[in-house]
């Protein structure tokens, strides 16, 4: 019997294929990871009994990064990542460990069968799980195919079936051109990044952003917002005149006419049409045309118009938007929402769609009308191979989906049903008058068929006046005629869906990476989100943008990545060489790296006037070791401590409070020691604005605070603080926070992970002695007698916060309550455990992990 594995990109969709396939006879497990689920069923594989295990990635297994130092920033050059810098392909998640998880299931299999998102991301990761279990799995003969890929669009029975009556081969050259997308991206949004972050951070205090960052899809986006800035900031109102008339068909009545001549901009010359035409006291009708009109219905819908028709009618963000299409998806009530074509191909079942939704209240007999009268064949649209249009796949109702994940499955539904609808057909009417030489005009129309309004009612011909029914040469008397002033008004601020259109019209990103590209320049604070979801460019993202232009127009105008868009598509066609793309794509942007540093100071100019010098920002907190002048606190992103006298700058810990420390002094370079917070429930730890930044020994890395810090004698360091391994993660030591009392806890300076002990004591120490049973350091607790929870009244204790019964009851386990999970930056390793690696002071050796209690206060936290 044949063993065949069968991978999917999430778990959720390994379950609903699997389910399918095997008609729900099937046998689940969790993996060894335990995120992701193995379904196990027997049937039929080529002809061939069968034993077939079903399982999943979670998106991408491996991540394009660089190798170990050139991670570092101020270790590398920028220029050097071009081309000097070597690329190593890493776990994406190192904690789902996939790799092994993958090679366990895939050990000893025959065949392998790829369900992975049918688009050019998954085709790359066909490859990254080939890659990792086809050294595991059975050899097979030279003859004999082993690699099968499966092609579907959506999670139905007949899909799933006919995909794995279909089998394909996964597309080498699809996962080239991701690949190629990936390392372009890595290296030039790296260097770019890199060098200009240093750059203007080092000189100005007041940016707000932790990242000047730099993207070859993401600075043309930003590019377009800006631009339409400039056309606002630069527009120059100019007043204009209009000529109103309104006629009197009937004495109750009055019909108001549009000037054919539409505006004037001299004032003279309106007042001389005004005075003419008051000379006249009657309207002749000059002639009246009836015609036939049809407003189309919609292509069929693909993802471009869902994020804009999702952010323009709906109020969600592109990415928001993205990320519960891909929900409804794998839950199987919507095709696959990444999708370019609006084309149904001619086998598309386009009634047994329909009826699913015959019972919907909303639509029903919408539906019941089309199936019974007969449905109309959707527009020919553009059919660009990759998948059908997005399309509803089985009913649902607001009470099951709930929220935006209703309102959006809504919207596809409705635009489906009107796809297959007819046309909406109106008769327009236009009459036009004459009042003395001047020419005027009037529109009406009339519903003579609603078609698929009536399914989308906000497309219906909007209700106008109605107009009189007369004939040529018919004489109304004029009721008033009037000058109206008015102004030319400015464009405003681009929207999302502007936005969309536009990135899709100049090539910049893919259906799949449109919202990705635009997340990131709200992220950046490049661009503000304003009401009806436009987008204002900020003060940095306008001097951004300017600059390149100044330097480089190149690189925010969209020409160059469009081109270079061109060039990745060709490769996924199999028509241009990967590694030649690659080569001259990075030559260009090395040319222009190299330029843009030389020109660096004409971004600088600009810079200058819209931000402030570090040495004018910020307040005075700490004192330099090297100087002992006050060093300038600078609280805005990222947060850094400036010394003006040395024009040195110290980074810091984000995203929590920093606060002098007691005066105390580092013993190793005179810094006064600063005391970083992520609030009353979270951690909390001293640091050197020094050490820091300038890791004081070798086993220390930069971003690491006195929690972590080797010292041997220091009394803040971890050698002296350290009380036993953290209970949750490997490398994490359980440190003492000397600024807790009385609500004293110990923090792990890897993870989140906090205890809280001996709430209301006087006085909490750790002391050198060892316990017997864990080697954790013991603790010294003094209570106040009033509020002592001791045994007979006794205000002092030593003993394990592991091991000692009269401590258990006293220790509590809890995550810190993090602003964000990357509090600060940094990690270092330790072998063993306890405060750091060897022995403490006094040759005590590390403490183990302590066997009981440690289990118990695991099993409370989980």
């Amino acid at each position: 019997m044949r063993t065949v594995l069968m991978v999917a990109e999430k778990p959720s969709l390994a379950q609903s294929i699997a389910k399918i396939l095997s008609r729900g006879n099937m046998s689940s497990r969790k993996g060894l990871n335990g995120v992701c689920s193995v379904h196990e069923y027997t049937g039929s594989f080529i002809g061939q009994s069968a034993h077939f295990k079903m399982t999943s990635v979670c998106g991408h297994v491996m991540t394009l990064d660089f190798i170990g130092k050139y991670n570092s920033w101020d270790k590398v050059d920028p220029a050097e990542l071009f081309s000097k810098a070597p690329t190593e392909k890493k776990e994406a998640n190192p904690k789902l460990t996939m790799v092994k998880f993958l090679q366990v299931e895939g050990r000893g299999c025959d065949s392998i069968v790829l369900w992975l998102d049918c688009d050019k991301e998954g085709e790359n990761i066909c490859f990254e799980v080939l890659d990792a279990v086809l050294p595991v799995m059975n050899k097979s003969p030279s003859t004999e195919r082993m690699i099968y890929r499966a092609k579907f669009s959506s999670i139905t029975d007949t899909d799933i079936c006919n995909a794995m009556n279909h089998l394909g081969e996964p597309n080498l050259n699809e996962a080239l051109s991701v690949d190629a997308r990936q390392e372009l991206d890595l290296r030039i949004g790296c260097a770019f990044t890199r060098f200009q972050t240093k750059y203007f951070q080092g000189k100005y205090g007041n940016l707000d952003s932790s990242l000047i960052s730099f993207g070859p899809c993401q600075t043309p986006t930003l590019g377009f917002c800006v631009e339409r800035h400039d056309k606002i900031q630069s527009f120059k109102p100019e007043t204009y005149w209009v000529l109103q008339a309104k006629v009197n068909p009937e004495k109750e009545s009055s019909l108001t006419l549009d000037w054919d001549r539409v505006r004037v901009f001299d004032r003279e010359i309106a007042q001389m049409f005004l005075n003419i035409t008051k000379m006249a006291k009657e309207a002749k009708v000059e002639s009246v045309s009836k015609k036939e009109k049809v407003k189309q219905r919609p292509l069929a819908l693909n993802t471009v118009e869902m994020l804009r028709v999702a952010s323009a009618a709906l109020g969600m963000g592109p990415q928001h938007a993205m990320q519960i299409a891909e929900r409804l998806y794998t839950q199987g009530y919507i095709s696959y929402p990444r999708t370019e074509t609006t084309h149904y191909p001619e086998n598309f079942d386009l009634k047994g769609c329909l009826r699913q939704q015959a019972n919907n209240p909303y639509w029903a007999e919408t539906v019941k009308a089309l199936l019974s009268e007969g449905i109309n064949r959707p527009r020919k649209g553009h059919d660009a191979g990759d998948h059908p249009p997005i399309t509803p796949m089985k009913a649902a109702t607001e009470v099951e989906l709930g929220g935006d994940s209703w309102r959006l499955y809504e919207y596809i539904t409705r635009h489906f049903i009107a796809t297959v609808s007819a046309d909406c057909k109106y008769l327009q009417t236009n009459i036009s008058f004459s009042i003395g030489p001047e020419r005027f005009n009037c529109v009406g129309k009339v519903v003579t068929s609603p078609g698929f309004t009536e399914i989308m009612p906000w497309h219906s011909i909007a209700l106008e006046e109605s107009l009189p029914s007369c004939e040529k040469g018919d004489l109304f008397p004029v009721g008033e005629i009037k000058l109206l002033e008015m102004q030319t008004s400015p464009p405003d601020y681009l929207t999302e869906a502007e936005l969309i259109t536009l990135m899709e019209k100049h090539g910049i990103g893919t259906d799949a990476s449109i919202p990705v590209h635009i997340n990131n320049i709200c992220q950046r604070n490049y661009v503000t989100v304003e009401s009806g979801r436009r987008l204002k460019p900020t003060n940095l993202g306008i001097v951004l943008v300017h600059g390149y232009y100044k330097i480089d127009a190149e690189l925010v105008l969209p020409t160059i990545r469009s081109a270079v868009e061109k060039q990745l598509n060709l490769i996924a066609l199999g028509k241009a060489n990967y590694h030649q793309v690659l080569e001259h794509t990075l030559d260009i942007f090395k040319r222009k790296f190299h330029y843009f540093v030389d020109s660096i100071a004409g971004m600088d100019e600009l810079m200058e006037v819209s931000f402030s010098p570090l040495a004018a920002t910020g307040k005075p907190l700490s004192r330099c070791g090297k100087c002992h002048r006050f060093m300038k606190y600078i609280q805005a992103k990222p947060s850094r401590l400036h010394c003006s006298h040395c024009d040195d700058t110290y980074s810091l810990p984000q995203n929590g409070t920093i606060k002098l420390y007691k005066e105390l002094r580092c013993p190793l370079d005179d810094f006064e020691l600063v005391l970083w917070s992520s609030g009353s429930r979270g951690k909390s730890y001293p640091l050197c604005p020094y050490c820091y930044n300038h890791p004081p020994f070798r086993d220390m890395k930069k971003g690491m605070g006195c929690n972590e810090c080797t010292h041997p004698t220091c009394q803040h360091s971890l050698s002296m603080l350290g009380i036993g391994q953290c209970v949750e993660c490997e490398n994490g030591v359980l440190v003492l926070d000397s600024t807790s009392g009385p609500k004293w806890k110990m923090a792990c300076n890897k993870c989140n992970v906090i205890v809280h002990f001996f709430e209301n004591a006087h006085k909490v120490r750790v002391s050198p002695e060892t316990c017997e049973l864990c080697d954790a350091a013991l603790v010294d607790v003094d209570f106040n007698k009033a509020k002592s929870p001791l045994p007979g009244d006794e205000t002092q204790h030593s003993g394990c916060v592991f091991c000692d019964p009269v401590f258990q009851d006293l220790v509590e386990l809890k995550h810190a309550a993090m602003r964000h999970p990357m509090h600060r930056g940094g990690q270092g390793k330790r072998q063993g455990r306890g405060r750091g690696k060897g022995r403490r002071p006094g040759g005590r050796p590390n403490p183990k992990k302590p066997k009981d209690k440690m289990a118990a206060l695991a099993a409370y936290f989980v």
